[in-house]
C-alpha cells in the first residue's frame, strides 16, 4: 500500500503502474501541457514534471510510496530547489534539446547489423536476396506486460531499484554500506511469481520469431555498402523498435577486380599478338562476349594496360553510365626450341638491327644458365656455413640479372 497517490493521480496511472506506463503517461501529458503549446498551463506542466521525476526513479518512488511528499522533503528531495527544472526533465526524456517546435527524438531499441555475402555479378546486374533471421517480438498474449494485467511487478526485495543495500558493522557506530545487484530480480527491478507469468513468454515480455527480409541489390552497389530496414529490429516494450542494417560483403571474383566503377581483368596473349596486333575475347559479368582488338602493328608489352570505355561497373543510381574495363596484358612467350636454329637468322631479319658486341682481350665469355632459387636455398658455402633466410638475397626480386661480359 502507498501512503499517497497524488503523483500517480497527476500522471493518471495506478500506484502499481510499471515504469513503461509511467513514461507513456508523462510523454502524453508533457506534450499536451508544454508551455510552447499551452502557455497558460505552465504550473500544470511543472507539477507533471515533478511527479515524473519522482516516479521514474526507483529510490525516490519507494521513498514516496512509504511516506508521501513529507518523506520526500525530509529525505532531501522536493524541498527548496530539490526538483530539477521542468524543461530539463522534458529535454532529457525526449533526447536533449527537443522543444515543441523542434524535432521529437524518441527512445529507440538497439540497431542490429547482419552481413550478407554477395557476388560481383549481383552488384553488376542487380538481384534480390532473401535473408532469414530471428528477432524479439512483443508477446501478443500479454501485450508485453509479462503477466496478467494490473499485476504489480515491482520486486518486493529491492522495491524496483534493482539493487539492495548491504550494511556491514565495522565498529561501534561505524557502518559500511555496499550496493549489490538484487538477487531476486537479477537487477531488473521487476519480479513476479511463476504462477503469474505469461505462459507464452514466461514473463520475458517478448518472444523469438523468424523474420525473412527481401534485400534488393541495386546495380552498382559497392562492397561494405549498408542497406537499412527501419524499425525491423528487436522489439522492446516501451521503446521504438531499432533498425536492421545489412552490410554487403562482396566475395572475391576469380577473374575481375573492382576499383570504384572500373573493372580490372588480366588477359594473356601470345607473342605474335603482342607484336602484330591482337584479337581476344573477354567474357563480361552479364555473360556477354566482347571481341577486343588492337591496331595492326600496335605493340603490347608485358604489363601494358589498355581500357574499353563504358564496359565497367554501372554507376550506382545512374545505371546507364558505366566505368571502364581495364585490361592488364600478360605476354606468353614461346617455349625453348620453338624455332629451329637454322631459321633464327631469318627470324632476326624482321626485327630492327641490333648492336653487335665484339669480344676483346680483356673480356671473358660466360654462358647463362637457368636459376632456381628454391634449390639454391639449402646449399652450403665451401667453408661449411649454410645460407640463412634473412641473409639470402633474391637477385630477381632486386632487379639484378646475370649477363655475359
Amino acid at each position: 500500500m502507498v501512503k499517497e497517490t497524488g503523483y500517480y493521480d497527476l500522471l493518471g496511472v495506478k500506484p502499481c503502474a510499471t515504469i513503461e506506463e509511467i513514461k507513456r503517461a508523462y510523454r502524453r501529458l508533457a506534450l499536451r501541457y508544454h508551455p510552447d503549446k499551452n502557455p497558460s498551463e505552465g504550473e500544470r506542466f511543472k507539477q507533471i514534471s515533478q511527479a515524473y521525476e519522482v516516479l521514474s526513479d526507483p529510490q525516490k518512488r519507494s521513498l514516496y510510496d512509504r511516506g508521501g511528499e513529507r518523506a520526500m522533503k525530509e529525505g532531501g528531495v522536493g524541498g527548496r530547489g530539490g526538483f530539477g527544472p521542468p524543461m530539463d526533465i522534458f529535454d532529457l526524456f525526449f533526447g536533449g534539446g527537443a522543444r515543441m517546435h523542434g524535432p521529437r527524438v524518441e527512445r529507440r531499441g538497439k540497431t542490429t547489423v547482419h552481413q550478407l555475402p554477395v557476388t560481383l555479378e549481383d552488384l553488376y546486374s542487380g538481384a534480390t536476396r532473401k535473408l532469414s533471421l530471428q528477432k524479439n517480438v512483443i508477446c501478443r498474449s500479454c501485450s508485453g506486460r509479462g503477466g496478467r494485467e494490473g499485476l504489480d511487478t515491482r520486486c518486493p526485495k529491492c522495491h524496483g531499484s534493482g539493487v539492495e543495500v548491504i550494511v556491514h558493522q565495522l565498529a561501534p557506530n561505524v557502518v559500511h554500506h555496499i550496493q549489490a545487484m538484487c538477487p531476486q530480480c537479477q537487477g531488473h527491478g521487476e519480479w513476479m511469481r511463476p504462477l503469474d507469468r505469461c505462459l507464452a513468454c514466461n514473463g520475458r515480455k517478448v518472444v523469438r520469431e523468424k523474420k525473412v527480409l527481401s534485400v534488393h541489390l541495386d546495380r552498382g552497389m559497392a562492397d561494405r555498402q549498408k542497406i537499412t530496414f527501419h524499425q525491423e529490429g528487436d522489439q522492446v516494450p516501451g521503446l521504438e523498435p531499432g533498425d536492421i542494417v545489412i552490410v554487403l560483403n562482396q566475395k572475391e571474383h576469380p577473374a575481375f577486380q573492382r576499383r570504384g566503377n572500373d573493372l580490372i581483368v588480366k588477359k594473356e596473349i601470345d607473342l605474335v599478338d603482342a607484336l602484330c596486333g591482337c584479337k581476344t575475347v573477354v567474357h563480361t559479368l552479364d555473360s556477354r562476349r566482347l571481341l577486343v582488338t588492337s591496331r595492326p602493328g600496335a605493340i603490347i608489352k608485358p604489363g601494358d594496360v589498355r581500357c574499353v570505355p563504358n564496359e565497367g561497373m554501372p554507376v550506382y543510381r545512374s545505371p546507364a553510365q558505366r566505368g571502364k574495363l581495364i585490361i592488364q596484358f600478360q605476354v606468353k612467350f614461346p617455349e625453348p626450341g620453338w624455332l629451329p636454329t637454322h631459321q633464327l637468322r631469318q627470324f632476326q631479319a624482321f626485327f630492327p638491327r641490333r648492336e653487335e658486341v665484339m669480344a676483346t682481350e680483356d673480356t671473358e665469355e660466360v654462358e647463362l644458365r637457368e636459376y632456381f632459387p628454391h634449390l639454391e636455398h639449402g646449399r652450403h658455402f665451401a667453408g661449411g656455413e649454410a645460407y640463412r633466410e634473412d641473409e639470402f638475397e633474391d637477385p630477381v626480386r632486386h632487379n639484378v640479372q646475370c649477363q655475359t661480359s
